[in-house]
């Protein structure tokens, strides 16, 4: 196996990684507004994913740069390209933080309302976009011969993407719903186990629609076998859900996701971009690869850098592990006068 091809598979699990981490705390901000029935309750669910959401974009802040590094055309032709849904996508994380950290500095009902606002809508569109991104460089978009990108945004709201945009909002969702039945303790974590059930069905049947389509359109062998993985562990996590074993829910839904996105991986290699226009104008791990100099160096680097970051954000999510309820909440910090 080459570096190019090894820095793939990398690149794959940075992604998958991502979407395993983040994806829980986007639905758990999407839960603000559908599970959420009161302040203490939104509290509740924002200090569940408190210690550890800046942690998770690490994920993608690795996943960039190591595209940047490794495939320095494909990182040129995907930013060019889908440059406005990325920005929109940066923007919504940049508020999200902001808005997980103001928050509570002034206890006035609007103050907090808007902010509350900021934190579902900044996680709902991510999340449905990270689908619609995938999904078109899955799919196939517009590159020319200079492998540049010449469709505009339209192109990229196409059907089969905008259904990879409802498969990634709805499988978060239940993520984040399974996440919270985990983190949290009384009503709450009732209520959460109910909804999870509902966003899981509809997770489901969007999911099996759209691995069909891409294992027709672009699967062999290897992409049928994480198909399968996907969608009897999204089974195997409604089940759990069902029987009240959060812990097995959520790791088979944490399976669902690292299955579905290791299945589009394999179906997208040996190109990382391919062209709708042309075969030959994909890019592909050879041609948008850098210098196997610098895959050398990269290498070593990531063998001694990655462990410490795995290790270290292992000890956040043990330290932070407990369950948290409403009784939990102290009545000043609920009404957002202080942390």
């Amino acid at each position: 196996m080459e570096l190019h091809d090894v820095w793939f598979v990398l690149i794959a699990v940075l992604w998958i990684g991502y979407f395993f981490l983040e994806g829980f705390d986007f639905g758990v901000g999407v839960l603000t507004k559908l599970l959420a029935r009161n302040r203490p309750e939104r509290r509740v669910l924002i200090n569940t994913i408190g210690p550890v959401w800046d942690g998770n974009e690490v994920w993608l802040l690795s996943a960039g740069g190591a595209t940047f590094a490794a495939f320095p055309e494909w990182y040129a032709t995907l930013f060019s390209g889908f440059y406005l849904p990325l920005l929109l996508i940066l923007a919504c994380l940049i508020v999200r933080g902001v808005a997980f950290e103001y928050r509570a500095k002034r206890p006035e009902e609007h103050w907090q309302r808007n902010w509350e606002n900021a934190i579902f809508w900044c996680s709902l569109l991510p999340a449905f976009l990270w689908g619609v991104a995938f999904g078109n460089i899955v799919r196939g978009v517009k590159l020319d011969e200079n492998h540049e990108y010449v469709g505009n945004v339209l192109d990229l709201l196409n059907p089969y993407a905008l259904v990879g945009g409802l498969v990634t909002l709805t499988l978060f969702t239940f993520h984040g719903a399974v996440f919270t039945a985990l983190k949290t303790v009384g009503e709450i974590r009732e209520r959460a186990r109910k909804l999870a059930l509902w966003v899981g069905l509809a997770a489901a049947v969007l999911a099996l629609i759209f691995l069909l389509w891409t294992q027709v359109e672009n699967g062999d062998g290897q992409s049928l076998v994480a198909l399968v993985v996907a969608v009897a562990a999204l089974v195997a996590a409604l089940v759990a859900n069902q029987a009240g074993r959060e812990g097995w829910s959520f790791a088979f839904s944490g399976v669902t996701i690292v299955a579905a996105v290791a299945m589009l991986f394999l179906t997208l290699f040996p190109n990382v971009m391919p062209s709708s226009l042309n075969d030959e104008w994909s890019l592909t791990v050879t041609n948008a690869s850098s210098s196997p100099y610098t895959l050398k160096i990269m290498t070593w680097c990531a063998v001694i850098a990655t462990p410490v970051v795995m290790l270290y954000q292992g000890w956040t999510y043990w330290v932070f592990r407990k369950r948290i309820g409403t009784q939990h909440i102290a009545a000043n910090a609920a009404s957002g006068a202080k942390h």
